[in-house]
């Protein structure tokens, strides 16, 4: 998995670095070395024509009788030693007749320059190449040449100025090899920073990845670090790690489902089975078998309960929120006969009902079925734990847009650390279960999940003696 990730983030922004410069080298030795010809070109006819100047104005000056006379020698010695230029003048044919060499009996004076170069000069009155001279240079070189102007109509001779290639390839090598050196160091540590840079984009996801594989395999304990980041991966490591702890929690409450689901099963089926087996092999004696009959009835309908219940809830969930919302009922009258079913049961406590319900229809959004079932649950919990002879406080009343129903009994209280757990699945605050045969945990988590569909909220209360459940509802708009 590691090499993949190299493969894909640090070799292609490598191979592009190296090409992106390699491509810069071959522009920059392109253009540069045009540059440099160029420049020394330039150079040299700069020189050519500033000697070509000083010979005019000497000639026509007086100052020269003729063009190979010793100051005149020492001008352009002069200038090429501080421009590093081999310069010399020829008569109108084409004789040198004074050099810029420090050496007195310099080869170069007396010699012709040929290859058709003073025609060319004589037509174009300039000449700038790359040439020996016609063998006047062992090597080629650059030269620029221009006629002296005197004043008449003759030309009385022309300024050479030649430059040697190996000087100035010299000079571009070293820039080269400076350049050179320059963008290997510069690649040597985009290389190194990219690698760093690649390893470090690359960690969190491998994590992500590797952690992937994990929940893949069941196991949802794996956390993926660099939450704290503040780059893109800061957020995703933070929602990949609430999805982990989501996931996590919701394996836990599939596995303690199972659990309780299992254990609710078992205590009536067993019963069921061993009273039946104890009928039937003549354990049990016959005047008893109507009394074991009873309870085997009874636990059957225990486990008809349970299994009414979670279709109960699988039908809840599969209603869509908009169409439940679209429907209406009265909630007074709701409340009112689901409160007479009761009566029985109340009556039987010897309970003191405050009912503060309105006389004028209170219309809501919902399904009535579903909320009547909630009223049901609530009720039966307030009846069921309620203290015998206590009070029983139900009301309806409105605030903003909400309707709300509050039901509330007085007897034992609901431990504090119990009441984030009311509304989970099979959840008892009797972890024996033996003080409620008849429940199995399902009646709040149903409340809740009808109300969740509903957009609905449930809060509860359980403090000095007296528990109180309250829920919203939506009125309906006239």
């Amino acid at each position: 998995m590691r090499g993949k990730f190299y493969t894909r983030i640090f070799l292609p922004l490598s191979g592009f670095i190296i090409v992106a410069f390699v491509l810069l080298v071959l522009v920059f030795i392109g253009i540069g070395g045009r540059y440099m010809l160029q420049e020394r070109q330039e150079s040299l006819e700069n020189n050519a024509i500033e000697i070509t100047r000083l010979s005019s104005i000497a000639l026509q000056s007086g100052e020269l009788d003729t063009l190979n006379e010793w100051n005149f020698r020492v001008v352009i010695s002069s200038i090429a030693r501080s421009t590093g230029h081999h310069c010399f003048i020829t008569d109108a044919d084409g004789t040198v007749v004074l050099c810029s060499d420090d050496d007195l009996g310099c080869g170069h004076v007396g010699r012709q320059i040929g290859g058709g170069v003073m025609e060319t000069l004589a037509a174009d009155e300039s000449y700038s190449d790359l040439t020996t001279l016609g063998d006047f240079y062992p090597e080629t070189r650059y030269v620029a040449a221009l006629p002296i102007i005197s004043g008449g109509d003759s030309v009385p001779g022309y300024v050479f100025v030649a430059s040697s290639v190996d000087g100035i390839m010299q000079v571009w090598s070293n820039i080269i090899e400076c350049f050179l050196f320059i963008v290997v160091a510069v690649m040597l540590f985009t290389v190194i920073g990219s690698f760093i840079s690649s390893r470090r984009w690359s960690r969190p996801l491998r994590e992500l990845a590797d952690a992937a594989v994990c929940f893949a395999h069941g196991d949802f304990s794996v956390r993926v670090s660099g939450a704290e980041r503040d780059d893109e991966f800061g957020p995703l490591a933070n929602s990949f790690n609430r999805m982990a702890e989501s996931l996590e929690q919701s394996e836990k409450r599939r596995d303690d489902f199972i659990a309780n689901v299992a254990h609710e099963l078992k205590t009536p089926m067993t019963t069921i089975s061993g009273f039946a087996d104890g009928i039937l092999d003549g354990t049990i004696p016959a005047e008893q078998t109507n009394h074991y009959l009873e309870t085997i009835s009874s636990e059957t309908k225990r486990l008809n309960r349970l299994v009414r219940s979670m279709l109960d809830l699988s039908r809840m969930k599969s209603l869509a929120p908009e169409e439940l919302m679209q429907r209406s009922f009265d909630a007074t009258e709701l409340l009112a006969r689901t409160l007479v079913i009761f009566e029985g049961k109340i009556n039987a406590k010897h309970l003191d009902v405050n009912v503060l319900i309105p006389e004028d229809p209170m219309l809501v959004c919902g399904d009535a079925d579903a909320i009547n079932q909630v009223i049901y649950n609530l009720l039966e919990n307030a009846v069921k734990f309620a203290q015998e002879g206590s009070e029983l406080a139900i009301s309806l009343f409105k605030q903003g847009e909400k309707a709300y129903i509050s039901i509330k009994n007085h007897g034992p209280v609901i431990p504090a650390e119990e009441l984030p757990l009311i509304f989970d699945r099979f959840h008892k605050a009797d972890k024996s279960r033996s003080a409620d045969r008849d429940g199995y945990g399902l009646g709040l988590y149903i409340v809740k999940t009808i109300l969740n569909n509903h957009g609905e909220d449930i809060a509860v209360t359980s403090r000095d003696g007296a528990t109180e459940f309250v829920f919203s509802l939506t009125l309906k708009q006239k």
